[in-house]
């Protein structure tokens, strides 16, 4: 399924659930929000998003404890939990979305090669974080975390 048509499954699940959403993006740089918003009447539904490319932002912006920050780096699953619940507190939403990772071509390490991208999304009480290792080029990198992070928004609206 393409960037378009998930995007257009999740605003029709959001708009019969009555629930919003709000995301954070590192890694993607807004790609997320552009898919969402492709879709006609995605004003019901989405709140806004909150591109956290640097960690001041993070910090700033999102609230994410800097502390963590240096224990765990910007790029891991606790990273992306406190960017899902930041967005969804600062923006109100019902649901928070968090992307972090290494698009590449450059950034990466042993422990943390190109690829790595964690994403959390966070509704209620209920938080799904999960990491991922993609293959392929930045911009690949970038759409499968996307395309992932629509994967997740299903699994936790219980239609995945």
């Amino acid at each position: 399924m393409g960037l378009r048509a998930s995007a257009d499954t999740i605003g029709r699940l959001l708009a019969a659930r009555n629930l919003t959403v709000s995301i954070c993006e590192s890694c993607t740089g807004g790609m997320l929000g552009a898919a969402i918003t492709s879709i006609p009447g995605s004003s019901k539904y989405f709140l806004g998003g909150i591109i956290a490319y640097s960690n001041a932002v993070k910090t700033r912006s999102v609230g994410i404890n800097p502390s963590a920050l240096r224990h765990e780096g910007a790029v891991s699953a606790l990273i992306a939990r406190q960017m899902a619940l930041g967005v969804k507190r600062k923006l109100r939403s019902d649901i928070g979305v968090g992307i972090t990772g290494i698009a590449g071509p450059g950034g990466g390490s042993r422990n943390k090669p190109v690829g790595t991208v964690y994403i959390a999304v966070a509704v209620r009480k209920k938080i799904l974080v999960k990491g991922y290792r993609f293959k392929g080029g930045r911009e690949a990198i970038r759409r499968a975390a996307c395309e992932h992070a629509f994967v997740l928004l299903r699994e936790i609206l219980g239609d995945g």
